[in-house]
């Protein structure tokens, strides 16, 4: 007789037959991302030669992608696992900003909640991919478009509004903070206090995790660098260290659970229970790409929480979609299919 097969930590394991069994839910719910939203660019092209203008090589275009980026990749993560998704973002009239739009209704996700902001800038991330001619192209050079004003007041006050009409439908609240002014503690707290709503909500901040402690976050998703900024230290391979910094957070900002990502030393869970628990990394740990990686774990986390998975249960479930995501190039996704499939094949016994 074939027993389910457990994915295990170093002190905990789940049933990954029942986190298949979660993941099929994810498509009954609806989850609200409140974000930053960031046009990601990649300029692709060949190396032709060496400059006579100075000692820097020449890219040879061949073609540009635009993607979303940021909290509109952690939207599009919620439409790909099956999600209805509603994001509420602000973005400004330029093409960057019309991209993400167009981007978000070529795959059917609900515009609505998304302000744009004449004069603004949509943060824009140019990214310069190149290679020599048969070779794999590498990022040589990012280039960072970022707005100089903050949002204004109206913009600002268009998006509480809109925060609260889109969470009284909502089976979650997810906060994707990239430190450009759409996502921050003063608007999700007023949105919520005025909704009157006790709506699960996770985050995902760049900056300064701990002004969210009187916003009424359950869980949050921060990686470790993230982590050792809030706490003014660095962990690197101190495990004492980061269940200091980790008990400390979930604490200071009465957390559900804390799931810290640590690259490729998997995840480290901390629940309000006292039980810390340590996820070794899904699959190899020689990452293709790291990008939008934590927009993945975000999404996944989430929905698994919303459909009713325990912190541990969704946490496997957002490192196994962490170890599939890193493995493609560029901004990328993880779809609801390749999440089950990888799941069951494990839970099978097969390879990962």
């Amino acid at each position: 007789m074939k027993h389910p097969r457990k994915s295990s930590s170093s002190s905990n394991s789940v049933d990954l037959l029942a986190l298949a069994e979660w993941v099929e839910q994810f498509s009954t719910k609806t989850v609200v991302l409140l974000g930053d939203f960031v046009a990601d660019e990649f300029q692709f092209g060949e190396i032709s030669r060496v400059s006579r203008e100075a000692p820097v090589l020449i890219l040879r275009h061949h073609e540009t992608e635009v993607v979303p980026g940021g909290g509109a990749n952690a939207a599009n993560n919620f439409a790909d696992l099956g999600a209805r998704v509603l994001p509420v973002g602000a973005v400004g009239t330029d093409p960057a900003g019309e991209a993400l739009i167009a981007g978000f209704r070529a795959k059917k996700v609900d515009v609505s909640g998304i302000v744009r902001v004449k004069g603004w800038t949509t943060p824009r991330k140019a990214r310069f991919v190149a290679g020599w001619a048969h070779t794999v192209g590498q990022q040589v050079l990012r280039v960072d478009y970022e707005p100089q004003e903050r949002l204004p007041p109206s913009a600002q006050e268009k998006l509480q509004r809109v925060l609260r009409a889109k969470i009284r439908r909502a089976d979650a609240l997810a906060v994707s903070d990239y430190g450009f002014g759409a996502a921050s503690p003063d608007l999700l707290l007023i949105a919520k206090v005025k909704s009157k709503s006790g709506l699960l909500t996770t985050l995902d901040a760049r900056y300064d995790l701990g002004a969210y402690g009187k916003s009424g976050i359950a869980s949050a998703t921060p990686n470790e660098a993230e982590l050792e900024a809030l706490h003014h230290t660095t962990i690197g391979s101190n495990i004492e260290e980061l269940t200091r910094c980790g008990r400390a957070t979930l604490s200071a900002m009465k957390l559900r659970a804390l799931l810290v990502t640590r690259g490729r030393d998997g995840m480290a869970l901390f629940e309000r229970t006292g039980r810390v628990t340590h996820i070794p990394i899904h699959g190899g740990n020689q990452a293709v790409d790291v990008t939008g990686a934590g927009d993945t774990v975000l999404a996944v986390y989430t929905l698994a929480l919303a459909s009713g998975a325990s912190p541990l249960e969704a946490a496997h479930m957002a490192n196994i979609a962490g170890g599939i995501v890193v493995m493609k190039r560029g901004t990328a996704t993880v779809s609801r299919h390749e999440l089950l499939e990888t799941i069951r094949q494990e839970a099978s016994g097969g390879a990962p």
